[in-house]
């Protein structure tokens, strides 16, 4: 996996996103009444387990399990031969390069995923919706910052009938895009608190749910 690749899925839609309440006021009804039901799903899961594949702006693949539990804190497992893992506590994102033995901390909010971690998800008040698109079976849903519109966007992607999430994607300020699809995912299961914190010998098998 290209390190500045999982880098850039990490910031590339800016710090934090930061709305308006006029936000919704530009689109239908009927996306008004789909972002309504995205609210009400994604406030519906209060954790998640899943298999993920990232696809990197230059086409490199890597793969993994991800662990997310609301408010706050998320969990990257990339699995070898990749060295990455990816952890945030409800204040800090932590990156840790275990090859390199380099590790990265940042707010929380520097990640566009954080508004997928916020106790409360709330679409007309925390992002600004740039489009909502519909296809049979599908509903993308694409937000960014409006205070900073220039430095890319998050694209969620749901099956619909019944709405699920199956990926997001991350488009940066220079236009590259990361993608990162979900698959045999799980919610509201319960885990163990310390999933969510980083030590520096934390092995890779020690993130057994209870």
């Amino acid at each position: 996996m290209h390190r500045r690749a999982l880098l850039t899925f990490m910031l590339a839609a800016g710090a934090g996103m930061v709305l308006t309440p006029r936000a919704r006021a530009a689109i239908s009804a009927q996306d008004q009444a789909d972002l309504v039901r995205v609210e009400n799903y994604l406030n519906g899961i209060k954790s998640l387990d899943a298999k993920f594949v990232q696809i990197a702006p230059d086409g490199s693949l890597s793969d993994g399990r991800l662990y997310l539990l609301r408010p706050g804190r998320i969990r990257f497992e990339y699995a070898p031969p990749s060295p990455i893992l990816v952890v945030a506590d409800g204040t800090w994102i932590v990156f840790h390069d275990n090859e390199l033995k380099q590790t990265t901390r940042m707010p929380l909010g520097s990640t566009p995923l954080s508004i997928l971690m916020r106790d409360k998800v709330a679409l007309d008040g925390a992002v600004t919706v740039k489009k909502v698109e519909r296809a049979p079976g599908s509903l993308r849903v694409t937000l960014f910052d409006t205070e900073k519109p220039k430095e890319g966007t998050l694209t969620l992607v749901f099956s619909d009938q019944p709405l699920m999430l199956k990926q997001w994607v991350v488009v940066d300020a220079q236009g590259q895009s990361t993608t990162v699809a979900l698959d045999k995912m799980e919610t509201n299961v319960d885990f163990k608190q310390s999933l969510f914190v980083y030590h520096d010998s934390t092995p890779r098998d020690a993130t057994q749910p209870q």
